[in-house]
């Protein structure tokens, strides 16, 4: 099987979309999006990842080293034998996505994508329409595992019973501590059977003052989320399970490639690690 490219070349129309999204309401998908130099954006998406770059002009970087750190595991993963992903947050797609760079080693991997924006739902739908058979894309909520687990779309899919990858990349720095996202992958985790793989990339507090000013324009210019946290607290998400080397670092530390950045003023901001459940 061949998959397809999932870069777009026009803009959306705002005349087409889901009833239930607003264009005038920024996207976290749709801000990675433009970051990741995708065209599923919107004037509202736009200032809000402008708001960002006015304080860190390389903001962009950090959602290129998570998509780049994501690839590796993936195929990491593949060639250690796993055959089904679950990528919760997944995004708007733009090529080089989990079921893409699988498939270039194993065309019957299995890939479900999960994300609460109807904009991904409907394009990813769309997008998909010949992988069907092996990729699926659902609509659902990180912060409710169960409706994510028990979705008959994923379950036509994923055998629970067996090894399952689970990726949350770039998006557990939207929950607040309120959220209780260490308790939210608590129940990701208990859900899984063991050798399945819990993926984490996160916004890092390395103590570079600039992540605080980051944070301030996510939370505060129009997005409303991107928390940065620390080692300790990134680690605290596996929990239960086995670390793999080389633990939590930062993205670009985690077995790193020939398509790895080696200096990066976004070095310090992002972590990322891979834990195995026993």
């Amino acid at each position: 099987m061949t998959s397809k490219s999932w870069m777009k070349t026009q803009a959306p129309d705002p005349t087409r979309l889901p009833a239930e999204v607003n264009p005038e309401v920024p996207s976290i998908a749709r801000v990675y999006d433009y970051f990741l130099g995708g065209k599923d954006n919107f004037p509202a998406d736009r200032a809000a990842a402008a708001a960002v770059e006015t304080v860190f002009p390389q903001g962009r970087q950090l959602g290129r080293e998570s998509r780049l750190l994501l690839r590796r595991a993936t195929r990491e993963l593949v060639r250690s034998g796993v055959r089904q992903f679950l990528d919760i947050g997944s995004g708007l797609p733009t090529a080089g996505n989990v079921h893409e760079i699988a498939h270039e080693i194993d065309p019957q991997v299995r890939v479900v994508y999960v994300d609460n924006d109807p904009v991904v739902l409907a394009h990813g739908r769309a997008l998909l329409a010949d992988d069907g058979a092996t990729t699926t894309v659902v609509q659902a909520d990180l912060r409710h595992p169960d409706g994510i687990f028990d979705h008959p779309e994923v379950r036509a899919l994923l055998d629970f019973d067996q090894p399952v990858a689970v990726f949350m990349a770039s998006v557990l720095h939207h929950l607040d501590d309120a959220d209780d996202p260490w308790g939210i992958v608590a129940q990701i985790r208990d859900r899984l059977s063991s050798g399945s793989h819990v993926l984490v990339t996160h916004f890092y507090d390395s103590g570079d003052p600039r992540c605080r000013e980051i944070e301030q324009a996510l939370v505060q210019g129009g997005l409303g989320s991107g928390w940065f946290r620390t080692t300790e607290q990134i680690e605290r998400f596996f929990e239960g399970m086995e670390l793999l080397e080389p633990g939590v670092v930062a993205a670009n530390e985690w077995r790193p490639d020939e398509e790895t950045p080696r200096d990066s003023d976004t070095h310090r901001m992002l972590a990322g690690g891979l834990a195995r459940k026993p």
